[in-house]
């Protein structure tokens, strides 16, 4: 940043110095002041909450391999904008303030005083300081630009145009004379440049309008002079003109400056363009002539904007701007008229030399070079209209109304009229911005904003759905889904809308049929064509995600949804998510072994995902591999040392292995699930594994306290309630315990373990016989051959002295665990007090010595 200091300061009086920077500054906190209060929305949600390399524990580095949105660049699905300074800033935001909304957008407004005021000291190199105020007062409050500054994403704009003034009030401090050179200006100005272009690709341009600036201001040239350079390059024979010798240092620094630029940025993307579909930019997907139309009809919608900016949309995809079809469309002359008037100017401009010239030259420059890369006429980008990206171009546009209607005010008999119609501009502008800020106050603002200048955008109904179905108002949701749907019946994100809506309605038919629409719609891979990645759009492809999901719910029908996945990977080989869920229902369909290779298939296009370590990691689990399964969880928390079900499971894997030296560790991951917010894993399951934890380390309060907290969180928790009950019984308190019991019982019936232990408390503690015969009966109901509870169910008898009956009762228990010790022992006991009914010896008590009575924990839930 340190050149553009530099550039912020010259010679000159201090009041004078400061009081058009002052008025700047007033200008655009009064038009954005509105801004800070503004929610992060649209693409800002991407680009900041989706964005894990702002977070601290992302390395730094990663943001030299990752696009805007956080992508690896050599990604298929990377939209491949490559701005890791714009990243950096964020990442800096992120680091004071996290996710809150206000200090993003303060710092976008700041950027656009100071661009403003760098504009100004631009403008001021080719025209009086009061017309380049006027300049810079145009550009400050201009309503188009509000995209740019009140949308946190438009930070790259702010961000590439900032070190796009600078790179130029560089260049033209590195021209002494015609002849001589400042190199230490020069270096600046290839600094620059670069930061320009890793703020936004379109910074480049730059360099282009550095050569217009040293050609036609430094050098001079008019027509005659490019008649002459023309013949000389063609012909080869006549010597080459004088002054290129002169600029011949600046224009091959410039030059070697911008293709080294250019081959390291394709070099960094892969040499791959990204894929767009064909609803972001209709015309760059359609035939001749319908395309070159359509693109030159767009250069006429964006001097439109520039010129009138109302009305202003955050979407112009789809069918915003119906396809111009035929020569003999009456919009064909919108794009006449401005090449027209641009021809005109630059005729002016190369005519004889007078001190209008640099201004237009230089305006149009400033103008129509920045806006090349976007205006898809060299090559097709992903939208049609996007206000953010005329941000740099509405510089040479501004100065161009400036001068000219400096140049009007001339003529004493309109100077008043002028003077008064360049204000009321001012203000209707600085007011249209302020209130289109509101509009970005939130997404549902923001996209109904929208829709009530275009009712043809399906993108928007879409959005607005987004908006209502995450707050939950489903069937208002569906209702513009549909809508986008009947707008454009070919949009496959409008059906998987729909589909989604049905499914979080229950309406799982209506859901199903949505998604099988929406599958139809996907291209067709062609026979003996291979595969057809690069046509389909990743997020096309969830079509086939959710329709296995949906089939998935059935388990007849897991094999239908393995089928779905496959078909996505045929797709796109690096779709990680279709692996990720592939292997889920592959361990579900006991083929883990399948699974596993599946998620190792994935770790080769992803190996910094954690969901697919932590996947590995509950493979290896169902195996019994618990080392390997704990080896590929600890490396998930390595990446994602906030992954919970990482962190809940890698514990319970330490706890269940015995190994003392790991629980530690495990304590400090089940501490940490109770400490984030929002809590993926229950509290209560956390509480109830640390209860576990204090178990096997023989710390019985702590382990009471996390069972009765699981328990008051979840009050059906059975494991909990039976391990707080087993608990109380083995410390002495069986009348505590068996409360909790009766709560067991009340929400599991059939739970065995619970009521063999609520049986024994009643012989034991309370010698309600009858209680406890009535829950070994319940046991044998559900099982004639459970051992335990027919055992304990002999001695019930045995206690009421039914000497016969307890005979009877343990004969039969004999017969189904004949091998059982005490079993026969007790029959002996038995059989000896019947024949010597008046002797009285010790007779076992349930859950007594030789009994199998529970004494150990249950498993954890």
């Amino acid at each position: 940043m340190w050149p553009v200091c530099l550039l912020l300061f010259d010679r000159g009086d201090m009041l004078h110095r400061w009081s058009y920077p002052c008025l700047l500054a007033l200008a655009v906190t009064l038009c954005y002041q509105n801004a800070l209060h503004c929610d992060l929305v649209f693409d800002d949600v991407r680009a900041i909450h989706g964005n894990r390399d702002l977070r601290p524990d992302t390395p730094v580095s990663s943001l030299l391999s990752n696009d805007f949105w956080g992508t690896p660049m050599e990604k298929d699905h990377s939209h491949k904008s490559y701005r890791p300074l714009c990243v950096l800033t964020f990442r800096w935001n992120y680091f004071f303030h996290q996710l809150s909304p206000m200090g993003y957008h303060l710092v976008n407004v700041i950027l656009h005083g100071v661009v403003c005021f760098l504009y100004f000291r631009l403008c001021n190199l080719f025209v009086s300081k009061k017309c380049s105020f006027l300049a810079a007062m145009m550009f400050a409050v201009h309503p188009v630009h509000t995209e740019a500054v009140t949308g946190v994403v438009g930070r790259a704009e702010l961000l590439s145009a900032l070190f796009f003034t600078s790179a130029f009030l560089a260049y033209t401090r590195s021209v002494r004379t015609r002849t001589t050179t400042d190199w230490r200006w020069m270096f600046v100005t290839m600094v620059c440049v670069t930061a320009s272009l890793l703020s936004k690709e379109q910074g480049i341009t730059i360099v282009g309008v550095c050569v217009a600036y040293e050609l036609f201001v430094v050098q001079k040239l008019r027509r005659s002079e490019l008649r002459y350079l023309l013949r000389s390059l063609v012909s080869g024979k006549a010597p080459p003109p004088g002054w290129l010798t002169e600029s011949a240092p600046r224009l091959t620094a410039l030059t070697v400056t911008g293709l080294s630029l250019l081959l390291a940025r394709v070099r960094v993307m892969g040499a791959r363009l990204p894929v767009f579909n064909r609803f972001d930019n209709p015309a760059a997907a359609a035939g001749w002539p319908t395309r070159q139309l359509t693109h030159s009809y767009l250069t006429a919608v964006n001097s439109g904007l520039l010129l009138a900016p109302d009305p202003l949309c955050c979407d112009w995809t789809m069918g915003t701007v119906p396809l111009v079809t035929s020569i003999g469309d009456r919009r064909n002359f919108s794009p006449l008229a401005v090449a027209a008037a641009l021809c005109l100017l630059l005729r002016r401009a190369v005519g004889d030399y007078d001190r209008h010239s640099s201004v237009i030259l230089m305006g149009l420059s400033l103008l129509v070079i920045p806006f090349l890369p976007a205006s898809n006429l060299l090559f097709p980008v992903g939208f049609v209209v996007a206000e953010r990206v005329l941000y740099i171009p509405s510089m040479g546009f501004c100065l161009l109304v400036a001068a000219g209607f400096h140049k009007m005010t001339r003529y004493r008999r309109y100077s008043a009229l002028l003077r008064v119609c360049i204000c009321l501009l001012l203000v209707c502008h600085g007011l249209k911005t302020y209130r289109r800020n509101q509009d970005w106050r939130d997404e549902l603002s923001l996209f109904t904003a929208g829709l009530r200048v275009n009712r043809n955008n399906a993108k928007l109904y879409n959005n607005v759905g987004h908006v209502l179905e995450n707050r939950s108002q489903l069937q208002e949701a569906l209702a513009f889904f549909q809508q986008a749907a009947r707008v454009q019946p070919d949009d496959i994100g409008a059906h998987i809308n729909i589909g989604r809506a049905f499914n979080s309605l229950k309406m799982y038919p209506e859901a199903e049929h949505a998604y099988l629409k929406a599958r139809s719609l996907l291209p067709r891979r062609r026979p003996g064509a291979g595969t057809h990645q690069s046509r389909v759009p990743p997020h096309h492809l969830t079509v086939l995600f959710s329709l296995a999901n949906l089939v998935s719910r059935d388990p007849a029908r897991l094999e239908e949804a393995d089928a779905f996945y496959r078909e996505a990977i045929s797709m796109r080989a690096d779709y990680t998510q279709a692996y990720i869920n592939r292997g889920d229902v592959l361990v579900r369909l006991n083929r883990t072994r399948e699974a596993q290779r599946t998620y190792e298939t994935a770790l080769f296009y992803d190996n910094d995902n954690p969901d697919i370590y932590y996947n590995l990691g509950i493979v290896y689990l169902e195996q019994g591999r618990l080392a390997q399964a704990l080896a590929h969880l600890d490396r998930a928390l390595e990446l994602a040392p906030d992954h919970q079900q990482a962190l809940l499971n890698s514990a319970a894997i330490i706890q269940e292995s015995g190994a003392a030296r790991l629980r530690p560790t495990a304590r400090l991951r089940l501490r940490r699930l109770l400490q984030l917010t929002p809590a993926v894993v229950g509290a209560d399951r956390v509480h109830f594994n640390l209860g576990m934890l204090a178990m096997d380390e023989r710390d019985l309060p702590a382990a009471e306290t996390h069972f009765r907290k699981a328990v008051e969180l979840r009050p059906d928790f059975d494991s909990a309630l039976f391990n707080l009950a087993l608990l109380l019984s083995d410390s002495g308190r069986p009348l505590e315990a068996a409360p909790f019991l009766h709560q067991l019982i009340k929400y599991q019936p059939d739970h065995i373990k619970g009521l063999i232990l609520l049986g024994d408390i009643y012989v034991s503690g309370t010698k309600d016989l009858d209680a406890a015969e009535r829950c070994y009966e319940h046991i044998l109901r559900l099982d004639p051959d459970h051992v335990q509870g027919l055992h304990n169910l002999c001695v019930v008898y045995v206690e009421r002295s039914e000497l016969a009956r307890a005979e009877q009762c343990l004969l039969r228990a004999v017969h189904l665990a004949p091998h059982e010790e005490y079993i026969q022992r007790h029959l002996r006991i038995v059989r000896e007090q019947r024949r010597t009914a008046d002797s009285q010896e010790a007779l076992p008590r349930p859950g007594g010595a030789g009994a199998t009575a529970p004494t150990g924990r249950a498993a954890g839930s």
